[in-house]
């Protein structure tokens, strides 16, 4: 409607404008080209007759007419380039030619809705990464690379292995219900990042089958396509995106082709991982019950069974992309395939993309086309589980006995049985349900898992005039996940059938979304400029999904693994989604209003519609939003210094919508396997409105010494109120639970960034950039009828659980504790079997024990170039935090680690300055799943050299000789190369899950890996 309506405006105003054209008096029709520095035309070069809101641009050949008052100034103006006045005269024709302005350049970024805007007339926080900088040190899951390069960006990796999901949080965790994940944005276009399965609980995932990291959308992406990333932090940077961007943006901008020249790269990357930060093992003291190590101490063989599982993991990523094109039409294709092998198994990931976008100009210039199409396909093999006591070998592994080798129950991990005329599992302990021979889990448990995805959006950009633009565009993002879970018969009988067990689940999400866009600019005068961008929006996801699991049901006949063979009662598990679909329909516009360049006004609104409020009173009004922001760039109207290149103050204000997951408002049963019912426990939630984040943000940014040196601080304070609980129903109602908004969680938070040249010179730079930040979260209020809010699995007997308490923060861990006097002093135990023991407290998880997030973060970046070399590193450091390490747990309780030895030899543990002689007594009452949580709570403070990179580019003249190459470069890459401190016994990057639950727990977690190898770039 709003692209109609525009349209026609504009047909009647075009007979006016030529009217007005021919009865102009005194002006002149000026007629030029506009070219850089090598005589390349330049497309959309804004030219504005000064004083007047006369004006007009480029069109692709960089031409342009304009009728001018005689003695009339132009002003040539664009983006990267420095601005040019030209005063015609008596001439017209003009030849102008605008110089590129190296510093303009590094100021331009992508922001909301795709539109490319200068660093100073930003009212928010936001910051631009190079895709070099990604495609550097590289990560088959790219979005890892962010790491330590952007202030208020945590980024985690799940510890499952070749294929894994990474969590990214922006400035805290804000919402219960959602993921808190940001929007990823592609080229202007949103894409599907959703995770088909993530970790449920530390036991065993959905049905029992062992968690499983389904892998998730942004990992699909090939890093060399990238061009740069925008991140965009704040609330008010997302107002414009909706509620998929409550949590933050990540604009994504990738490498189009090119009309100059034609250009193929190659580049070729190997790295080999090591796992390292594996637990410490004693080998002072034996077998004990043939399944524990509190045996006699001396005569202890070492071996090293842990190490020996672990194999070398190699990845090899190569990509070749042709960028090429003419004045009308420009093209991009590329392909890369990677190739992984994990350091566990028979673990391997092949993943190919392709990807092909094209660009052109048509009906003589005035529309711009752009499209793109990827595919990629991708392969899993047998991907371990991220942790969990289920299906994982490391339990098995690390509780192996010492001083026994493990080599017999490597080459022989199942045995004939004859009764049963098929082999069967063979280990050390009964396989119930934890522990079972890791050789069996690593070769009788098997997965596939394969994933085909094709992205395709399309944008045309019509110039209707020189201050009006109408931009329409689409996309379709589309996976399919299929994956077949087997598990041979001797399977732990608690998780598996007699004769095996199989699991078949597909997962196919699809996300259709369209924009029309009417974008204005508009100079009113010498000193004011008026900008604003009207739009309308659609986005439609569909999920379809089907799993069928066995569980203990069992099959029909062992070890063959089909759906026929299932017996399909009671015992058996079925899930299935058929055309689950979420739209949203949406209105928005932004308007900006700058004077002289250095005082900028902008403001945003937004009203959605979306499905999932159905049958509630927003159903037909949808929500509304809006954000109000202002920056002044000081020295436009003030001289500042000349050692201040500039100051730069910032103020906004925002308030963020987001809606509530489906089927809420009108829940209904559901057909479990074997026929059975189950009904809907909740009320509809009839009276639920979406939630809503009020933030602000405040900032300074002030450059120095011809920018050699830049800070740049921003406080945050965000309060997410609405928040989506299930709350038990109300007495008499017929329900059991009913659902409600309630709540407060606030994030409040300082984000500092310094970047500096401390060397500068034509044979040697040295480039450095610090990163600072802090965020504090504190759920200020829950429900009246709400004292505490447990927000992940709480069925299952541990020693944990993640709540949410008034007064404590997202992030809480509870479990159980020492029980103390009224000076904060341990009670012991005075008779009985546990004399001279410690009492606890705390029915499983009660007691509040620490909290995973950390105080800050801080991370130091470094490049010094010298010619053609270039050394880079990143060190990265993580201050403040608790994290629970339920595997520490378990293996002092079997007696295998170092601590338990060292309080052997020394015949006592110390309690807070407490002597404790019965050291094994005092390991089992602490340790083990359902232990004492307090004492296993570390320190997660940790510095890592996490990135390092040395990097030769041959010199030009040598490459010129080869007549083949124009560029060649090669470099020495690692990561995690190791730690420079860290008080956890295991890796505190590493996460059970991405989701909100289960965050800063260790579960018997695969070890981190440490990556060292090659890249070879190639340009012809």
């Amino acid at each position: 409607m709003v692209f109609v309506a525009l349209f026609t405006a504009w047909l009647c105003l075009a007979p006016q404008t030529e009217i007005y054209a021919r009865n102009d008096v005194g002006k002149t029709e000026i007629r030029g080209r506009v070219t850089d520095e090598a005589g390349i035309p330049l497309v959309g070069v804004t030219i504005v007759e000064r004083g007047t809101p006369n004006g007009t641009a480029t069109h692709s050949d960089g031409r342009f007419s304009i009728r001018v008052t005689t003695g009339g100034i132009l002003d040539f103006s664009y983006l990267g380039y420095a601005a040019r006045s030209v005063e015609p005269g008596t001439r017209t024709e003009l030849e102008v030619v605008l110089k590129e302005d190296v510093k303009a350049i590094a100021e331009v970024i992508v922001t909301a809705l795709g539109l490319e805007r200068n660093y100073a007339d930003l009212t928010y926080a936001a910051d631009k990464i190079k895709g070099t900088e990604l495609s550097a040190v590289k990560s088959p899951n790219m979005i890892l690379a962010l790491a330590g390069k952007s202030a208020g960006v945590q980024v985690n990796a799940s510890s499952s292995g070749a294929g894994a999901s990474a969590k990214v949080s922006m400035r805290g965790i804000r919402s219960v219900a959602s993921d808190n994940q940001p929007l990823y944005v592609v080229d202007g276009m949103p894409m599907l990042n959703s995770s088909p399965e993530q970790s449920y609980s530390a036991i065993g995932g959905i049905a029992d089958a062992g968690n499983r990291d389904g892998g998730d959308g942004i990992s699909n992406l090939n890093a060399e396509d990238i061009e740069s990333v925008s991140i965009l932090k704040g609330a008010p940077a997302a107002a414009l995106y909706g509620s998929q961007a409550a949590n933050g943006v990540i604009l994504i901008t990738t490498k189009r082709g090119s009309s100059e020249k034609q250009q193929v790269t190659f580049t070729s990357n190997l790295t080999f991982q090591r796992p390292f930060c594996l637990p410490e093992f004693q080998n002072r003291y034996g077998v004990s019950g043939g399944v524990e190590s509190w045996g006699a101490r001396g005569g202890v063989t070492a071996y090293d069974n842990a190490g020996e599982f672990f194999r070398t993991g190699v990845t090899s990523v190569n990509s070749v992309s042709v960028s090429t094109g003419s004045e009308l039409i420009q093209s991009y294709f590329s392909y890369a395939n990677t190739a992984e092998r994990g350091i566990v198994g028979t673990n391997r990931l092949m993943r190919h993309n392709f990807n092909l976008r094209t660009t052109s100009d048509i009906l003589r210039k005035r529309v711009k086309l752009d499209g793109t199409v990827s595919f990629m396909r991708q392969t899993v093999n047998d991907k371990p589980v991220p942790g969990g006591f289920y299906m994982n070998p490391l339990v098995g592994l690390y509780r192996f006995p010492r001083g026994v080798d493990i080599t017999p129950y490597r080459e022989n991990f199942e045995v004939y049985d004859a009764d049963r005329k098929l082999y069967v599992q063979d280990w050390i302990a009964p396989s119930d349900d934890f522990e079972q021979n890791p050789y069996w889990v690593v070769n009788r448990i098997r997965s596939k898992s394969l994933r085909n995805r094709i992205m395709a959006s399309l944008s045309a950009d019509w110039r209707v005039t020189g201050w009006l633009h109408i931009k329409a565009r689409a996309n379709v993002d589309h996976f399919s996940d299929k994956v077949r879970q087997k598990f041979w018969a001797s399977t732990a009988p608690a998780l598996a059938g007699a004769n095996g067990r199989y699991v078949e689940s597909s997962f196919a999400e699809t996300l259709f979304n369209g924009e029309v866009l009417a974008l204005f600019d508009k100079r009113l005068s010498d000193d004011w400029k008026f900008s604003a961008t009207l739009g309308t929006g659609l986005n439609d996801r569909t999920v379809n999904s089907l799993r069928i699991d066995s569980k203990t049901a069992s099959l029909y006949y062992p070890n063959i693994f089909n759906v026929a063979n299932i017996v399909m009662n009671s015992s058996a598990y079925v899930d299935e989604q058929i055309d689950a679909r979420r739209q949203t329909q949406s209105l928005f516009a932004t308007a900006s209003f700058k004077y002289a360049e250095s005082l900028n006004l902008e403001v945003t609104g937004r009203n959605d519609w979306a499905s999932t409020l159905a049958y509630t009173d927003h159903e037909n009004s949808g929500f509304f939003y809006y954000s109000v922001g202002a920056s002044w760039v000081i020295g436009k109207l003030f001289k500042l210094p000349e050692w201040v290149s500039m100051g730069k103050v910032r103020l906004t204000w925002s308030r963020v919508g987001n809606d509530i997951p489906m089927f809420i408002t009108n829940p209904e049963a559901h057909i479990s396997a074997g026929g059975g019912v189950n009904a809907a426990d909740a009320a509809p939630g009839t009276n639920l409105k979406p939630e809503m984040t009020n933030a602000f943000e405040a900032g300074v940014e002030w450059r120095f010494f011809g920018d050699r040196l830049n800070v740049n601080a921003t406080y945050y304070k965000t309060n997410t109120h609405n928040q989506f609980f299930k709350l038990p129903a109300l007495s008499g109602e017929a329900y059991a639970f009913r659902y409600e908004n309630a709540g407060n969680i606030e994030n409040e938070g300082v984000e500092i960034a310094l970047s500096a040249y401390p060397v500068y010179g034509k044979q040697v730079t040295w480039y450095s950039a610090v990163n600072f930040s802090h965020n504090r979260n504190r759920v200020v209020r829950l429900h009246d009828e709400l004292r505490e809010y447990v927000y992940g699995p709480s069925s299952f007997s541990s020693s944990y659980a993640m709540k949410l308490v008034e007064g404590g923060s997202i992030g809480d861990i509870y479990g159980r504790a020492f029980e103390r006097d009224e000076q904060g002093r341990i009670v012991y135990e005075t008779e009985g079997d546990y004399a001279g023991l410690p009492r606890t407290v705390g029915d499983g998880n009660t007691v509040k024990v620490g909290n995973a997030n950390p105080r800050f973060s801080l991370s130091w970046n470094n490049t010094v170039s010298y010619k053609g070399v270039s050394l880079a590193l990143l060190v990265d450091c993580r201050y403040g935090g608790r994290l629970l390490s339920q595997t520490m747990a378990d293996m002092d309780s079997y007696g295998v680690t170092k601590a338990t030895a060292d309080a052997r030899d020394r015949g006592y543990v110390t309690l807070e300055g407490r002597r404790i002689e019965d050291v094994r007594g005092f390991y089992k009452l602490v340790g083990g799943r359902a232990g004492v949580t307090e004492y296993y709570m570390y320190d997660a403070t940790n510095i890592r050299l996490r990135e390092l990179s040395l990097s030769y580019a041959l010199p030009k003249q040598l490459v010129r000789r080869t007549r083949v190459f124009s560029a060649v470069s090669v470099s020495l890459v690692a990561r995690n190369l190791f730690f420079i401190y860290n008080a956890s016994p295991f890796d505190p990057d590493l996460v059970l899950s991405t989701g909100n639950d289960n965050q800063g727990i260790d579960v018997y977690g695969m070890p981190t890996v440490r990556s060292v190898g090659f890249n070879i770039k190639l340009e012809f």
